[in-house]
């Protein structure tokens, strides 16, 4: 099955950087058909603080608001095949690891675990606490996957945005898209 239709959530954690750098990779993907976001004032606020712009708003994907519970992917029957929350605070993590689904990030989050689809959530906080790991069991057991945002190095990325793009890759590889970069064993990309 090719992955066609997907939802990103944009949470108020730092690391703005590493939405910008989804957003960015989604774009040039062609097989897509639907790239549905939806971001939290926070998610604004901190994108604006750490990245010093508010270019979201120039990406072509529709935009819906934080409590739009009439999104497609507020609902199964629209067929998403994956979401990824990045980055993904500590709090939001908390609610839908607790079937707590108070905004459109946490309704459609359920809806993927429900429809056994793919839900990536890109963690952005250090260090772990005992409620974390234990809400990220319980993602990890409803069927989600944890993908911290943990960078790599064996790349030798030469800015924010090629260390961003090492966690990103590994997400849309998970996700089931195409992502590019560099893969062990090979010799990374000049």
């Amino acid at each position: 099955m090719s992955i066609q239709k997907v939802v990103v959530a944009v949470t108020g954690a730092s690391g703005s950087i590493y939405a910008k750098v989804l957003l960015d990779k989604l774009a040039s993907q062609t097989k897509l058909t639907n790239v549905g976001v939806v971001m939290s004032d926070n998610a604004k606020d901190v994108w604006k603080y750490e990245l010093k712009n508010e270019l979201y708003h120039q990406y072509p994907f529709q935009f819906y608001d934080k409590q739009d519970f009439f999104a497609p992917f507020a609902s199964g029957s629209a067929g998403y095949d994956a979401m990824i929350i990045c980055p993904c605070s500590a709090g939001t993590l908390g609610r839908i690891a607790n079937g707590v689904s108070t905004d459109l990030t946490t309704r459609a989050a359920d809806v993927m675990l429900k429809e056994r689809k793919k839900l990536i959530l890109v963690l952005r906080e250090t260090p772990y606490n005992l409620i974390h790991i234990r809400n990220m069991e319980k993602i990890t057991e409803a069927g989600g996957i944890i993908c911290p945002a943990s960078p790599s190095f064996y790349s030798h990325p030469i800015n924010f945005e090629e260390l961003a793009g090492t966690v990103i890759n590994r997400v849309l590889d998970l996700a089931g898209l195409e992502a590019g970069g560099f893969k062990w064993g090979t010799e990374p990309d000049t």
